[in-house]
């Protein structure tokens, strides 16, 4: 079936219609891999009530911006989605996307200057979790896209050098036997200046000790970088309970060899990262995001909510008499009172239970929040407009969250003050970006 795409959306989809009918314009249809304005052959494999998915076939007219991909797996990978068009281009559809849903969502018109902040387009990841399959033979790779069937890939170009590295080693252990068939999954996490890799590894069943060290000490021996292997139980399915939404359960630590955690030197701080816990994945864009966040603030006490390991908090503590950093994991709030100096508070509890304790007590003079991609929702919102700081930075990842949110936040007063689009995955629909309020 011919279509002709009207717009990219987030989610990496361009979007066209069916033809129109009776009861009024067609129905959308989402495709991937497709540029705004190219007529394509597309097959429908998904019919909805209010919309529909279709493959894309073939492409009748291209866009003049479309290009050859620089991954072999392009299409075929889940893990990308614009390497079919030029890195120039990649920001303007974000930024396209991330305005539309301002302008829909939260009813702000694109008046509001964006201002981007571009990353290099290839090798800037530090973390990278690829699948793999012991029988009927060794297979190390990516599921592919939309599906759970494993994708072997020998290389990576969105990840750094030394990752690169890793998978090759992980290739030649593999091929020979020497990787325990317990072992289903392995997370890749290098520093810095790419000098130290840690891996996890992840096991469906618990693997025979022996086997495990063996292994370890192996891929320790064919790869220097490797400063440690940290080894899990996979991570059961996330569970969901009334009273607190849904709770992804942390891994069970079954054994480690080496190190149990990278030390992350950054031009702005140093953190452990501890296996399990989160960190920003680009290794080039760190301290711009950081500087972007925290760049002129300053004052009494300082609120950095959804810390992680302290990106913000151990920065943060220079301009500020006192910050009071809020992490609900156990593993990423080790990490934040390790790196933490004397005048950072750490909390371990969610957001929420945090600002219901304080809800009356406490006037920081600065808000960083950085939720993931759900956003805050509306009773940390609510909770936010109580505490009724002069200022709150907003670190979003999805942008339909981030406006719901603005919307709430700007219905109480606040208004932005500057906002910026930081690329932390070129080659992907994914759009981090950074909302300075104040009222």
């Amino acid at each position: 079936m011919e279509f002709t795409i009207e717009k990219l959306v987030y989610g990496g989809e361009g979007l066209a219609r069916l033809p129109a009918d009776e009861h009024g314009r067609g129905k959308a249809v989402f495709v991937p891999f497709v540029l705004e304005a190219e007529t394509i052959d597309a097959a429908i494999i998904e019919q909805r009530p209010g919309f529909a998915r279709a493959k894309l076939e073939s492409v009748r007219e291209a866009s003049l911006r479309r290009i050859a991909a620089g991954c072999p797996y392009f299409q075929t990978c889940g893990g990308c989605h614009y390497q079919h068009t030029d890195y120039q281009h990649q920001l303007e559809i974000k930024a396209a996307i991330l305005q539309e849903n301002l302008r829909r969502i939260a009813k702000l018109e694109s008046d509001q200057q964006l201002t981007i902040h571009p990353s290099p387009e290839w090798n800037y990841r530090n973390r990278t979790r690829l699948k793999i399959h012991g029988t009927p033979q060794f297979a190390l790779g990516y599921y592919e896209f939309g599906s759970h069937k494993l994708l072997p890939i020998q290389q990576c170009p969105i990840s750094s050098p030394l990752i690169n590295r890793a998978i090759a080693a992980l290739w030649r252990m593999g091929s020979a036997g020497e990787i325990d068939r317990a072992i289903n999954e392995v997370e890749l996490f290098a520093n810095a200046d790419d000098t130290e890799l840690m891996i996890e590894a992840y096991c469906a069943s618990s693997p025979d000790p022996s086997s495990a060290e063996s292994w370890a000490q192996k891929l320790q021996a064919a790869l220097h970088e490797v400063v440690g292997v940290v080894i899990f139980q996979s991570r059961p399915p996330e569970r969901k309970s009334a009273r607190s939404g849904i709770k992804p359960s942390e891994p069970q630590l079954l054994g480690s060899s080496g190190s149990t955690s990278v030390n992350y030197k950054t031009k702005n701080a140093q953190y452990r990262v501890s296996a399990g816990a989160f960190f920003q994945t680009n290794r080039f864009l760190t301290d711009q995001l950081v500087q972007i966040v925290t760049a002129e603030k300053r004052g009494r006490t300082a609120l950095d909510l959804y810390a992680g390991v302290g990106l913000f908090s151990s920065v943060l503590n220079r301009e500020f008499e006192r910050v009071i950093a809020v992490e609900s994991s156990p593993t990423s709030y080790a990490d934040l009172v390790y790196n933490s100096p004397a005048n950072v508070k750490g909390v371990r509890a969610t957001t929420e239970q945090y600002l219901n304790n304080v809800s009356g007590k406490l006037q920081p003079d600065f808000i960083v929040v950085d939720p993931p991609r759900r956003g805050l929702g509306e009773k940390v919102v609510e909770a936010l407009i109580r505490l009724n700081s002069k200022r709150i930075t907003y670190v979003s990842c999805d942008p339909a969250t981030l406006a719901r949110d603005l919307l709430g936040l700007m219905k109480s007063g606040y208004r932005i003050e500057a906002a910026h689009l930081i690329d932390l995955f070129p080659q992907t629909y994914h759009i981090e970006s950074v909302f300075h309020l104040i009222r």
